[in-house]
């Protein structure tokens, strides 16, 4: 069993708290690490060593800094599958879909290699007589990070790798339930040449979070997970005065016209709502059958059910277990609700057994029809392998479905019309589209752009967004006047001359 350690100065520091968490693989229930939950004094211990990096770290130069990104990215390119057994083994997701998130990370690390030219600033030359204007990206300080369980790479990824290449010095509050794969990404991330105290890891629950967004040293708060923790993040740690971000739950729809690719549809409708088990804040949980596409209702249910359940370390399964013991009674709670309030039960996977690992925490795929606005189903992200079914007539009635609901993390549609495919990216109050695309997360040169109560913050994560995000703008007004410019006297308007 491994201990692991926090991450501060560029190496392994032993906790010496006294509350430990015990990481258990969802497969089969055996505790495979133990972590700490740090104490205050460590995490003062994190940000002063993040505070006093600062100070070099800002200055060094753009090309040496982009050098130990691309460095980087060829290490994670190299342990793409140790990576992906560590995700496995904590979080339960099969191992192809591990080594896709790795990818995913991959890409915001590539990205950051193009910081030479990310953070290049504008000028207005002679914006008045011999007056310059220019604006330039300065980095903001320490940074810190909350990361959820479900990517416990491409989440850090999306944070701390273009907050240092900006000249930023961060804090990484990974998730407690499994961390081996983070603190490896950070490990690599020092293998590349990173200055020690640059980056720098705690672990913990609410008391550390808390401690994060208070500390008066931190300048900006970047957290991923759900709506409850994440307005809780938002508010506290803009009360304290630091800038904040804020990606939260979702309740994410597929909407399916008769006109689609049948085939296409079917399968990545399916892929969307139960890969990972669900767990993954852009699973498009809801599927809206529209018009003649209702028929299709009977396929969706027996390709479904056709689909494997075993442990992630089977290249065969389609879907692993879910994370905890915790997440499984909470799905199997609300599946109960969605019965009791007269939601259709088609396929129901509770109780599902895999044989060899009959502790896991399984759940297999299921599917209600029938489904109304009001349902606890509807209303709470399930955040398992559970699939909501929703009829309309027309794709008016479909966007305004969508659009009453609280959330506006990420949407698709499924279509051959491109008058449909526009009408419904015009009409969608949704930050993430999808046509034709089942997971619509955008490539890391975009920006991660959800909307309504999945979002708080004016800045995303990844793209231009996220160089904002990171680096404060500072704009300069110059004048250099010749040796002998006696000037035309004193000028007490606000204008220039």
């Amino acid at each position: 069993m491994n201990t692991i350690a926090l991450h501060i100065a560029g190496q392994h520091h032993a906790s010496a708290t006294t509350e430990w968490r015990d990481v258990i693989n969802p497969a089969n229930q055996e505790v495979v690490a133990r972590v700490p939950f740090a104490t205050r004094d460590e995490v003062d211990l994190a940000v002063a060593t993040a505070k006093t990096s600062f100070k070099t770290w800002r200055n060094t130069p753009l090309a040496a800094r982009m050098r130990i990104m691309l460095k980087y990215q060829q290490l994670i390119r190299e342990n793409i599958g140790k990576l992906a057994e560590l995700i496995t083994r904590e979080h339960g997701k099969t191992l192809p879909d591990a080594e896709g998130e790795v990818m995913r990370g991959l890409e915001v690390v590539e990205h950051a290699c193009s910081i030479a030219t990310l953070q290049l600033g504008e000028i207005a030359e002679n914006a008045a007589n011999g007056v310059d204007v220019y604006n330039i990206y300065q980095p903001l300080g320490v940074g810190a990070g909350i990361t959820a369980f479900n990517f416990p790479v491409m989440l850090p990824c999306f944070m701390f790798p273009i907050a240092i290449a900006c000249g930023n010095t961060f804090v990484l509050k990974p998730s407690e339930q499994d961390p081996s794969s983070t603190m490896y990404l950070v490990e690599l991330m020092y293998q590349a040449g990173l200055p020690a105290g640059v980056l720098n890891v705690v672990h913990g629950g609410a008391e550390v979070v808390n401690m994060l967004c208070d500390h008066p040293d931190i300048k900006a708060v970047s957290f991923i997970g759900s709506t409850h923790v994440g307005t809780h993040v938002y508010r506290r740690a803009s009360e304290a005065g630091k800038r904040a971000q804020s990606m939260m739950g979702a309740k994410n729809h597929c909407v399916v016209l008769a006109d689609a690719n049948k085939e296409q549809a079917i399968n990545n409708l399916i892929g969307a709502a139960f890969g990972a088990a669900g767990q993954r804040c852009m699973a498009n949980s809801v599927v809206v059958l529209v018009g003649e596409a209702r028929s299709w209702l009977p396929e969706i249910v027996a390709r479904s059910k056709a689909l494997k359940v075993g442990p992630g370390s089977d290249r065969e399964a389609d879907l692993g277990p879910m994370v905890s013991k915790a997440a499984l009674q909470r799905a199997e709670k609300l599946i109960q609700a969605g019965v009791d309030e007269g939601a259709q039960l088609l396929l129901d996977g509770r109780g599902h057994k895999v044989a060899g690992f009959e502790g896991g925490n399984f759940m297999g795929p299921t599917i209600f029809s029938g489904v109304q606005a009001g349902n606890s189903i509807y209303t709470q992200e399930i955040f398992g392998p559970a699939m909501c079914v929703v009829e309309t007539e027309t794709l008016d009635e479909a966007i305004a479905f969508i659009n009453a609901n609280p959330n506006g993390n990420g949407t698709s549609i499924f279509t051959s019309s491109g008058w449909a495919g526009r009408k419904f990216q015009n009409e969608i109050d949704v930050g993430q589209v999808g046509i034709n695309v089942a997971i619509p997360v955008p490539v890391a040169y975009f920006s991660f752009t959800g909307s309504r109560a999945s979002k708080l913050g004016d800045l995303g994560p990844n793209g231009k967004q996220a160089l904002y995000f990171w680096t404060q703008t500072k704009t300069v007004t110059a004048r250099w006047f010749a040796p002998d410019d006696a000037g035309s006297g004193v000028n007490t308007t606000i204008a220039m001359k």
